[in-house]
């Protein structure tokens, strides 16, 4: 739900009759949105979950079968902005970066616990940092590290100045990379994905808005998965996977921002968004 700024624009355009039901994993959120959806009445609906419960709360709320379900993915604008979430390495603020702050896992302890390793992994994959290896072996030898100054500064020392990127601070990546992790971002979409399709109704659409590449990828390949009735190896001369297609896809290439509506808002200048049918 983030701040309702969709689910107000979808809201607006289903009325009157339509209904809309919102999911949050994060409880601060779900609270703002039911006070900025209040005017709605009924036809709002905001309820606590994750991507992965998408079928049981749509089920349970009386949203299944659905006409759409559109995806924000990543984290919010007021989570960016609260230090006291940890997501940003702009002002000091602890080691968190939970969604969910009835979650156990916290940054610190991805940071502090986790070994040389399957940090290397995390930031490697979910980051596609090229320093990942220099960066994990920095923040083992500083720990313990309690803020998110201690981690920006670590990852600013294992990258040589003259490598560090021009469009982007130093330590964005590894905080995206954390990031993911803590939530385990990534396999709640492809959970999430799976479950959209089962509580679409036959022409319902589901939508997607991506904000980077992992996000973006995870989308296409199964977008392309479930738009085929074959998905065998194409050395295989005879079929025998018996998958049948169960999506029309929409938009062949992902939709991005207008060159306005980034100048209005820098930070959807990596959005994109992408639709498929439910056949």
């Amino acid at each position: 739900m983030g701040q309702a700024g969709h689910a107000r624009q979808v809201l607006e355009r289903i009325q009157p009759g339509g209904r809309l039901l919102g999911i949050d994993r994060d409880p601060l959120a779900v609270q703002a949105a039911r006070e900025s959806l209040a005017s709605f009445g009924d036809s709002a609906v905001v309820v606590h979950g994750r991507f992965s419960e998408l079928a049981a709360l749509a089920s349970e709320n009386g949203f299944s079968p659905a006409d759409l379900v559109l995806f924000d993915f990543g984290i919010s604008s007021t989570q960016v902005d609260d230090p006291g979430r940890g997501f940003s390495f702009r002002a000091d603020g602890p080691l968190d970066m939970r969604m969910d702050a009835t979650s156990e896992l916290t940054a610190a302890t991805v940071v502090n616990d986790y070994d040389v390793a399957e940090l290397e992994r995390i930031i490697r994959e979910y980051g596609e940092e090229r320093w990942a290896r220099r960066i994990a072996q920095f923040i083992v030898a500083r720990r313990p590290l309690r803020t998110t100054r201690d981690l920006a500064a670590a990852v600013e020392a294992a990258i040589p100045r003259r490598a560090w990127p021009r469009d982007i601070h130093v330590a964005t990546r590894t905080f995206q990379a954390i990031r993911i992790a803590v939530n385990d971002e990534l396999g709640e979409i492809e959970s999430g994905l799976r479950a959209a399709l089962s509580t679409l109704k036959p022409g319902g659409r589901m939508a997607t808005i991506s904000f980077h590449s992992l996000e973006d990828r995870l989308v296409k390949s199964f977008f392309n998965v479930e738009s085929k009735d074959c998905i065998c190896p194409p050395q295989q001369p005879v079929c025998t996977c018996g998958h049948r297609a169960t999506l029309r896809i929409v938009t062949r290439h992902p939709v991005r921002p207008s060159e306005a509506e980034v100048a209005a808002n820098p930070r959807a200048r990596s959005a994109r968004l992408r639709v498929a049918e439910k056949l």
